[in-house]
């Protein structure tokens, strides 16, 4: 059983109480998200897996925070404040901008604490070395949210309400500065496996920069493919579900009999 603590400070949210869950799920959501992203994830793995959830500084209810600069300041910062967090029962996951941030995460995790993690699953995100010119978007508020609109993470009628664009402005302009700026060394690796998932259409992410994520891990690597774009996620639930459930038991049973 893992510690039921229910202290998770400000970076934390815990959707769904699972106190017998032996697994540890730390989700990270993609540029212009929140904590809140992961509820349905959360409610769909307990109660095997535990999911705590990061909110970003800067949004919702951490709105009068600055936001990061870098991706390196975010998960410097995220580090600091969750490794108490983190153990040898635990995974991490992030979509788009959360993948690069947990793998960031990871490194600092091994490097600095001597803590490996099960599995790192990465979604909808090019392999850390993969640099590709992301400025475009972040050049006016406009282009960002017209980039926003072509890969339809966002409901339409949020983005059509301006009280509610103005209001998640400042963060996505930040976010999408920080990924923007993020570089990592061909060979900056990680020592736990990676599960990369991608939408066979998403514009952001080819299948060759996906399998470009096996030399970020001195273990193996594997990509799963879903039909859709970008934010592949909702309209692939259920899928996404059994993919991350049966690889956490795998390597469940892998920690319980390593032979």
């Amino acid at each position: 059983m893992l510690d039921s603590d229910t202290d998770d400070s400000l970076w934390l949210r815990r959707f769904q109480p699972t106190p017998r869950a032996t697994t540890r799920l730390l989700c990270l959501p993609h540029a212009g998200g929140s904590a809140s992203t992961y509820v349905r994830l959360a409610r769909s793995l307990a109660p095997e897996v535990e999911v705590l959830a990061v909110q970003y500084p800067g949004r919702q209810d951490r709105r009068c925070e600055p936001c990061a600069d870098s991706v390196e300041a975010l998960a410097d910062a995220l580090f600091t404040a969750v490794r108490h967090r983190i153990d040898a029962s635990t995974a991490l996951f992030g979509h788009s901008m959360g993948a690069v941030l947990a793998f960031e995460l990871a490194r600092r995790l091994e490097r600095d604490a001597d803590i490996r993690c099960t599995r790192l699953f990465a979604s909808g995100r090019r392999a850390p070395a993969r640099f590709r010119d992301d400025s475009g978007p972040a050049t006016s508020d406009a282009a960002m949210l017209a980039e926003l609109r072509s890969l339809g993470g966002t409901d339409l009628r949020v983005l059509q309400d301006e009280e509610l664009v103005t209001a998640a402005l400042p963060a996505l302009r930040a976010d999408y500065r920080a990924i923007s700026r993020y570089r990592a060394a061909e060979d900056a690796a990680i020592d736990c496996p990676i599960t990369v998932l991608v939408g066979d259409a998403d514009p952001r992410t080819s299948l060759d920069d996906a399998h470009a994520w096996s030399g970020h891990t001195t273990v193996q690597a594997e990509v799963l493919t879903f039909p859709g774009g970008h934010f592949f996620l909702d309209a692939n639930h259920d899928a996404v579900v059994d993919a991350v459930t049966s690889r956490l038991r795998e390597d469940r049973a892998t920690c319980a009999d390593p032979a």
